[in-house]
């Protein structure tokens, strides 16, 4: 079992920037690929970037390219999405997700967080 808890989510200003952490335990970090997915009012869970299990392949949404970025650190055992130039349309709830493999698809990962919240207004 893995636990996912994420923070960093709030408030912010059309062109501004946050960063949105995800601290895992219950399993050797560096065995999980780790993905960032994000679910906006009314609309379905889409996929925003995921890493590796040792960081080395990284991959993003199309609308996410040059603004976003995912990281880890295996000694904090901490998964990270920097996000900067937000957008109104960025505004979603934010969710950590682990699995075994590297990949996009949201059926493939195993373990979610229960999301953190980010509002970007215009």
């Amino acid at each position: 079992q893995v636990q996912l808890v994420e923070s960093g989510g709030g408030l912010v200003q059309a062109g501004g920037s946050l960063r949105l952490s995800c601290a895992a335990s219950g399993r050797t970090f560096t065995s999980l690929a780790m993905g960032w997915f994000r679910q906006a009012p009314g609309k379905e869970r889409e996929f925003v970037a995921s890493i590796s299990y040792r960081g080395g392949n990284t991959v993003y949404a199309e609308s996410m390219k040059g603004r976003f970025t995912i990281s880890r650190d295996d000694a904090k055992s901490t998964v990270y999405l920097q996000m900067n130039s937000l957008k109104p349309e960025d505004t979603a709830i934010y969710y950590c997700a682990a699995g075994p493999r590297f990949h996009w698809l949201e059926r493939k990962f195993d373990f979610w967080g229960q999301g953190t919240q980010v509002t970007v207004s215009s």
